[in-house]
């Protein structure tokens, strides 16, 4: 039986508090298999013709995904993948996405879901970090992948979904469809202990390289049995749909786990845009629907949808990741009739642990009250709690919590006393109801994605004509903000027009593509503290940056 390393995890004693409030949790058994749970138990109990899956004109019934998942976990043992092994996960929102992740916890291996939109040095990061053994990556993904490959250093087996089976074998790789073909249709599940890791999320790599959080066995069940239980009440006659992709805490949670725990289905949507997913909503007649609020606002920019789309199936909408805000809801609300629900919750924590989804009210623009199962604090400065109204940092604590991989400093910036640090600046009010403020560092958060100004100016410093640069976020009415580049340039060097799409170019890459600089402006310096060097050589300081786009005056 593999073991994790034990360095490869923080020590105990920094570990956030679990608690256990619902009974919920109490009753879940100390060793299981959450594929076992999800997927064969409701194929034993006689429901494996119901619809598990719809993907565009197809409908995948649980029998039939369990057969799947069986093959490729039998093909996966056969290839030597074992207990704990990693196997990173490249592929969108498709069928495979779904049957792979199944697979590999099945037989007791670790998944690491990352982003489509990773580049090359994000990849290679994330599979040496975690000694991956595989991948399993979709064939429209490999230029990227390959660009990485000589750097991964434990990756023994590359699974492409898709693509000519001779030319995918031509390369040295293994082609999926070959694998589940030449599969068992049994697969005996490894059953591990409730907190044995099982799944590998990163973040998207606000301050350096993406850093990976651990996630245990029983939130497979936890999650479920919390948020799809109290806040969604998800049955049997439900069909969800969330266009976030399964690298996201959101994505993974509602395409891996919510459904399957009450024997509901899951609608899949590789690409978004707002039409894709008012024709998905209608064909898949989805009831619960979970998107990022920029998808909210551009799925409001379709003039027709409420006359050209038959959205009668759709009871529920919940949004997290950025700010709904009150237009946003007001908007919604008008058009269709529906409420949307908003919620708050951290790649670290696993999903939404704030939300007013359920039987309470809404309040436009609050997010809402603490999730059943969890426990939530405002605190000052001095770790005194918080007046209601009062600004202060968020933390959390339930049965889920932040555990870093490979990451100690981390831990102990993000735990205090037990409590996780969500990194918000927020209020709460007399009913226990959390409003967003702000980040409490600069971190932009554009399209659901938290990003680092950081490593964007690190890339763009490396160009041969950038002298010093600050990369804030600015607000946009769809992404909740835009990422802008204030470039100072070194003596010679002329500003231009060309110079300014050559400098997005140069990070294309070098930083996944929702990290690329959408604007950039030059300037003759950056603003700065006093430093080592005087005035203007210390720390930079950001909110001039945007204090300065704000003084603009607007157009006309």
């Amino acid at each position: 039986m593999g073991q994790i390393p034990a360095e490869y995890l923080p020590p105990i004693d920094l570990w956030p508090q679990r608690i256990y409030a619902l009974p919920e949790f109490v009753h879940l058994p100390q060793r299981f298999n959450s594929t076992e749970e999800l997927l064969d138990k409701t194929v034993v109990a006689g429901n494996g013709d119901r619809v598990a899956l719809y993907f565009e004109d197809k409908q995948i019934p649980y029998k039939a995904l369990l057969d799947q998942v069986n093959r490729l976990g039998s093909a996966l043992r056969r290839l030597g993948i074992e207990e704990t092994d990693r196997v990173v996960l490249r592929l969108p929102n498709i069928p495979p996405a779904i049957v792979a992740n199944f697979a590999v916890l099945k037989i007791g291996a670790v998944i690491v879901p990352t982003s489509v939109l990773f580049s090359r040095a994000e990849i290679a990061h994330i599979c040496n970090s975690t000694q991956a053994k595989a991948i399993i990556v979709a064939a429209t993904l490999l230029e990227e992948f390959e660009q990485a490959r000589p750097l991964l250093h434990t990756v023994r087996h590359v699974i492409v979904v898709g693509g000519a089976q001779e030319e995918i074998e031509r390369k040295g790789y293994l082609a999926y469809q070959a694998l589940l073909d030449g599969g068992d249709p049994t697969c005996d599940p490894v059953r591990r202990d409730r907190l044995d890791v099982s799944v590998i999320l990163f973040t998207s790599g606000t301050t350096g390289p993406p850093k990976g959080t651990v996630h245990f066995m029983e939130e497979a069940l936890i999650v479920p049995d919390s948020f799809g239980k109290y806040c969604w009440r998800v049955t049997e006659e439900d069909v969800l749909l969330s266009p976030a992709p399964l690298a996201m805490a959101a994505g993974y949670s509602v395409a891996t786990a919510i459904p399957y725990r009450f024997v509901a289905a899951l609608s899949l949507l590789p690409r978004f845009t707002p039409e894709a997913a008012f024709e998905t909503i209608q064909n898949h007649k989805v009831t619960i629907l979970s998107a990022l609020p920029t998808a909210y606002r551009k799925m409001l920019q379709v003039p027709d949808a409420r006359t050209r789309y038959n959205l009668s199936s759709l009871k529920l909408c919940t949004g997290g990741g950025e700010s709904l805000t009150a237009q946003t809801y007001f908007d919604w609300k008008a058009k269709f009739g529906i409420e949307i629900f908003e919620g708050l919750g951290t790649t670290e924590m696993m999903f939404v642990f704030v939300s007013s989804a359920g039987p309470r009210k809404v309040k436009p623009g609050s997010i809402g009250p603490a999730v059943p199962g969890y426990e939530l604090r405002v605190v000052n400065e001095e770790g005194r709690d918080c007046r209601p109204g009062e600004p202060g940092e968020l933390l959390a604590r339930g049965p889920t919590g932040t555990v870093y991989w490979r990451d100690p400093e981390a831990q102990r910036r993000a735990v205090t006393e037990g409590w996780c640090r969500a990194g918000d600046m927020v209020t709460v009010d007399e009913d226990g109801y959390i409003s967003f403020l702000t980040r409490e560092d600069d971190l932009i958060k554009s399209s659901g994605y938290r990003i680092g100004p950081e490593e964007i100016e690190d890339v763009l410093l490396t160009h041969a004509a950038v002298a010093d640069v600050g990369v804030v976020g600015l607000p946009d009415p769809v992404m909740g903000q835009r990422t802008k580049a204030f470039v100072a340039l070194k003596a010679g060097q002329q500003p231009s027009e060309g110079l300014k799409a050559e400098l997005i170019e140069f990070c294309t890459g070098k930083l996944a593509v929702y990290k690329l600089p959408r604007e950039v402006e030059f300037l003759d310096r950056m603003p700065r503290a006093t430093g080592p060097g005087g005035p203007g050589t210390g720390k930079l300081l950001r909110r001039l940056l945007r204090q300065r786009e704000q003084d603009k005056p607007k157009a006309e």
